[in-house]
């Protein structure tokens, strides 16, 4: 193969391979924070193993009831979840896998199945080193942070601390302002904004100047919001009144994209705290009328269930102001995430980014874009393979723009855009 020029079928593994190896990634949707934030940032292997999927996993081999797991603390969690996911058994989840993973970057023994010695090594790292150290070997440019105005921790920093770092970019988060707004309006009365149970016109115009403040404050990637599988649009749903009569035209003034994560059953159990939510089918047709209704607003997708992937890639094919992004939570599993892919990179070519982390531990982001760059790494082999077969002409430099497309370069042409 001539470097630059036309390639050879022999040639197409190693260029992907390069291309994915080398790229920079835009890690578009992370439950992350800058050092700033103090102990919001989670890190280090006893956070690894507490991590929500775990739990719940851990659970499903042992009869420990659950009052007496979330009594113990931190570390006494992680050991129990390491004796009894990793010792005990064979970690082969996705889940427990990523944890092996990220020992094995850092070049520990695997054989000793130590904790003890796992977490000596990570104590010797300072939080920025260790902040410096993920981001290399995740290769990340720069990620997406998650960031609620209505929590306190998060507030105080907001109001005094916060330190901007160009690696760690805010999106606003809205749940508690949508979802929760007849808990929550007194809150935003207690700030200074003349707002009223009843979302009338004097309550919009306060909504949409909190959200101006916010905007102008954080300098947001975007605007986001998580929606159950049963959200419609309703003349009566304080939510649905707010998107289209405070948000969508606060977005479409800063040219801000609205992020909306559909499809999340809040605490089907309980018991299991944040590992407890759950998911069910939603109806496609909300987001099909929200970008046929407001051409000239941005809209970021993702839907939980597995069932609504279809749809909804039909509907970015039918709606450029529509940027459908990754497989979320349940989905992020390589049999899924592969066969959900393929189905994107058939019908939308480029015009989609692969995946976001939604890490919540900062050592996630070593497996998780680990693992996701083994599961396309074939599907590009195969698709470039068949275009060569065809006779089209394909350069490196071509297969490097088409991987950095996918990894956030398509993404950052859709916040640059205006409709």
């Amino acid at each position: 193969m001539r470097r630059g020029m036309t390639t050879v079928m022999d040639s197409i593994k190693e260029c992907v391979g390069k291309a994915l190896e080398k790229v920079s990634i835009v890690d578009v949707h992370t439950h992350l924070f800058n050092s700033s934030f103090g102990e919001l940032l989670l890190w280090g292997i006893d956070e690894l193993l507490t991590y929500h999927y775990l739990v719940a996993e851990v659970m499903r081999y042992t009869d420990i009831s659950y009052d007496r797991f979330w009594s113990m603390s931190k570390k006494e969690q992680a050991e129990f979840v390491w004796d009894e996911l990793f010792v005990k058994r064979v970690p082969i989840s996705e889940a427990a896998r990523g944890v092996v993973s990220v020992l094995s970057a850092f070049g520990l023994d695997l054989s000793s199945k130590s904790l003890d010695t796992y977490r000596d090594y990570f104590s010797r790292y300072s939080v920025d080193e260790y902040v410096d150290t993920v981001l290399e070997m995740a290769h990340i440019d720069y990620l997406v942070m998650t960031n609620d105005p209505f929590d306190e921790k998060e507030r105080v920093v907001w109001d005094g601390s916060y330190v901007e770092d160009r690696r760690f970019r805010p999106a606003l988060r809205l749940d508690q302002l949508l979802n929760g707004w007849l808990n929550n309006w007194f809150t935003l009365k207690s700030w200074g904004y003349n707002v009223g149970e009843v979302i009338d016109s004097d309550t919009l115009k306060e909504i949409k100047r909190f959200l101006r403040d916010w905007i102008k404050r954080m300098s947001p990637v975007y605007m986001a919001v998580s929606l159950p599988p049963s959200f419609e649009l309703s003349y009566k749903d304080p939510a649905s009144i707010i998107i289209q009569e405070a948000v969508l035209p606060v977005a479409e003034e800063f040219n801000l994209p609205f992020a909306m994560m559909v499809g999340v059953k809040k605490l089907s159990n309980p018991m299991l705290r944040l590992a407890g939510d759950s998911v069910g089918k939603a109806n496609i047709g909300v987001i099909e009328y929200l970008c046929r209704s407001y051409p000239h607003n941005k809209f970021f997708v993702l839907m939980l269930s597995k069932e609504n992937q279809h749809e909804l890639i039909v509907m970015a094919r039918k709606f450029r102001n529509l940027h459908i992004f990754g497989c979320w939570w349940f989905l992020n599993n390589p049999s899924i995430v592969r066969e959900i892919t393929s189905e994107r990179l058939d019908m939308l070519g480029f015009s989609f980014t692969f995946q976001h982390s939604d890490a919540r531990v900062l050592d996630q982001l070593i497996y998780k874009w680990r693992h996701s760059k083994d599961v396309i790494l074939p599907l590009l082999i195969e698709r470039y393979s068949a275009i060569i077969r065809s006779g089209w002409h394909l350069s490196e430099v071509e297969i490097e723009k088409g991987v950095n497309a996918l990894f956030g370069g398509e993404f950052q042409s859709f916040l640059d855009r205006r409709f």
